[in-house]
């Protein structure tokens, strides 16, 4: 593709295949942001408590968060093409099973399995881009348009959420098969086509695949996530045996990165001051965000008694950065650079948390629309950055272990967010104006947290 873009501009070639990755990363924002809406009804008829219910999420999160890297490993060692189209498969095979589920445990599984699928489809996509398109102007651009077709998939899902779980809840599954099939239509007719590796390639990448890595990093996030949420129900003793030991799997994880060949995080690369920022705010943003929407979903639907199709149309102006992202943030990179605009999304963040905690049992619907649309200002101001900045300046051979990185901290942080606001909640004998309050407080103090990280007098970005 390097031969046939100009400088400046894309052709309708680059375009169309940008366009086919753009849906992969919108089907994958979309599908986590309908669960968050579908949940109470879920909960219903499948009986799970709070702290059950978060796991549809974790589940999901967790095992995409997992195997990312592996997946970042897999796209530089197999073929990005091929991974993609792969992986997208079995997303489709198993979200569709997720729709036929009548066990919560079936439920969780599928949702394992689809974050499993999507933490291989994913990277391979975002390194297609970085691989493609020359570091500069161009490159900005599409990473810019990817990153608001995915902040728009999060906050559109929210809708799309409501009005198919009006329908059915299962809907929320089946919706995200048709958009797979339709992607791997596009895929298989659009993506440029790579050179099959011979037997020997194939054998030296297989040896070069770090399982291990992968399954102790993935097991240590779920043994902390569960430590988190598990703390209201069970003896401090096994509170803290599972902290310790998921702080045990970290210490291997680490230990297994230092000594094997192909590592799936080459521990140098975490050198790179922009990188290890941009990761961290990451974390905080998506955690923030998660653990906010966990808390306004049952919010209005639980406690203010509202219908999904309420709840989605009163979430639907978070949808604003699906516009401004490709369009208004742009500009404002390149006119006051990447850590100015991402510490201006963190404080529009904070300034919607704290806004938002007022809420009462009779609080109206404008009453909450600042909250709102400063989130949709927040996630249109930041997401794209940090996506920038995670990976510019990062070689073309490492571009798949950076955006594993980036989406590794995406998806631990939603699952922490999560994790800490549904053990706050479950805290409670019910659910309770002053207990949603309290809950509020964690992605409020993540968003301060994400106000020092990005801090512009600290340090410049790279593409500062």
């Amino acid at each position: 593709m390097h031969s046939t873009v100009t400088p400046d501009r894309l052709t309708g070639r680059s375009w169309a295949v940008l366009l086919v990755l753009c849906g992969a990363i919108f089907l994958e924002g979309i599908d986590v942001s309908m669960m968050g809406v579908a949940l109470p009804s879920i909960r219903a008829e499948l009986g799970l408590s709070t702290s059950e219910l978060q796991w549809v999420v974790s589940a999901y999160v967790l095992s995409y968060g997992g195997f990312v890297l592996l997946g970042g490993r897999a796209a530089d060692l197999f073929g990005r093409r091929r991974m993609f189209v792969t992986w997208l498969i079995v997303f489709l095979v198993f979200s569709g099973l997720g729709g036929f589920a009548t066990e919560g445990w079936v439920l969780i599984l599928a949702r394992f399995v689809t974050g499993v699928a999507a933490a291989f489809m994913t990277p391979a996509g975002l390194s297609i881009i970085t691989t493609s398109y020359p570091e500069g102007p161009q490159r900005n651009k599409a990473l810019l348009v990817y990153a608001g077709t995915a902040a728009a998939g999060f906050s559109l899902g929210m809708v799309a959420g409501g009005l198919l779980t009006a329908i059915d809840w299962r809907w929320v599954f089946f919706a995200p098969v048709v958009m797979s099939a339709l992607i791997l239509a596009g895929a298989l007719t659009l993506l440029p086509r790579e050179a099959a590796p011979d037997a020997r390639d194939r054998g030296a990448g297989l040896a070069d695949v770090d399982l291990g890595g992968a399954i102790s990093l993935t097991a240590a996030m779920l043994l902390l996530v569960a430590t988190v949420v598990r703390a209201p129900d069970v003896p401090v003793t096994q509170t803290v045996g599972t902290a310790i030991a998921g702080l045990v799997l970290l210490a291997a994880f680490v230990a297994i990165e230092r000594r094997v060949s192909a590592p799936l995080i080459r521990l140098g690369i975490l050198r790179s001051g922009s990188l290890v920022r941009a990761n961290l705010g990451a974390f905080l943003l998506v955690g923030s965000f998660a653990g906010f929407q966990f808390i306004g979903v049952l919010y209005l639907q639980e406690l203010r008694s509202w219908t999904e199709l309420q709840t989605g149309l009163a979430l639907m102006v978070i949808g604003i950065d699906s516009i401004l992202a490709p369009t208004l943030t742009p500009w404002l990179v390149k006119r006051f650079g990447n850590s100015r605009v991402v510490f201006g999304g963190f404080a529009f963040a904070a300034a919607g948390y704290a806004l938002f905690l007022p809420l009462s049992t009779d609080w109206s619907y404008p009453a909450m629309l600042p909250s709102l649309i400063l989130l949709g200002l927040a996630f249109s101001l930041a997401y794209g950055p940090l996506t920038i900045a995670a990976t510019d300046g990062i070689s073309e051979q490492e571009q798949g272990l950076a955006s594993g990185v980036l989406t590794t901290s995406f998806q631990f942080g939603s699952a922490s967010g999560l994790a800490v606001v549904a053990a706050v909640l479950a805290a409670r004998d019910e659910l309770t104006v002053d207990g949603f309050r309290s809950a509020l407080l964690v992605p409020l103090g993540a968003a301060a947290l994400g106000l020092l990280v990005s801090w512009p007098g600290r340090h410049r970005s790279v593409s500062e």
